[in-house]
């Protein structure tokens, strides 16, 4: 690995990190507890996008390792949650990316991520407190994420056009 990538990946965890501790603290003003913006998922999807699926597989474990240590949730159940919803909505990213590109727009890469986030959350809530009954919240949180996976897309695909800018 290269000195610059490693700066640059670096930045990302640190950047990822940092607006996942942030996007905790930050009131979320609709009736949906637990629902999120998405603010580091654009830094997966720029990692994604920059250096492929397992970059953005390392920033994102790290990012909730991180951002966890910071918001003073390291170990417990929102730990467990935000990795669950990290690993396997950058996973689903990648895949989506890696084999259609072509059909799916970063945008609705981002989308695809949120609905998999999500998903996988509720799954490991229900885990931990040992009822499904959960679920019965998903559909909430989904429609949460529609525009917030929308938003999440077009600030990535913003950075993406002036990071090509800037490094070409």
């Amino acid at each position: 690995m290269g000195t610059r990538r490693l700066v640059m990946l670096g930045l990302f965890i640190a950047i990822a990190g940092v607006l996942h501790a942030v996007e905790g603290w930050l009131p979320v003003p609709l009736p949906v507890p637990g629902a999120k913006l998405g603010l580091a998922n654009v830094v997966s999807l720029l990692v994604i996008s920059l250096y492929g699926w397992r970059d953005a597989l390392t920033v994102a474990v790290l990012r909730v390792l991180l951002g966890t240590l910071l918001g003073g949730a390291f170990l417990g159940p929102a730990f467990a949650m935000g990795m669950s919803g990290a690993v396997t909505s950058v996973l689903g990213m990648a895949c989506v990316y890696h084999y259609r590109r072509s059909t799916f727009s970063l945008v609705g890469i981002s989308l695809i991520g949120a609905v998999i986030h999500n998903v996988a959350q509720i799954s490991m809530a229900a885990m931990l407190v040992g009822s499904v009954g959960l679920f019965w919240y998903l559909p909430y949180l989904l429609l949460f994420a529609l525009p917030t996976g929308v938003g999440t897309g077009l600030v990535a695909r913003f950075f993406l056009a002036r990071l090509a800018k800037i490094t070409c």
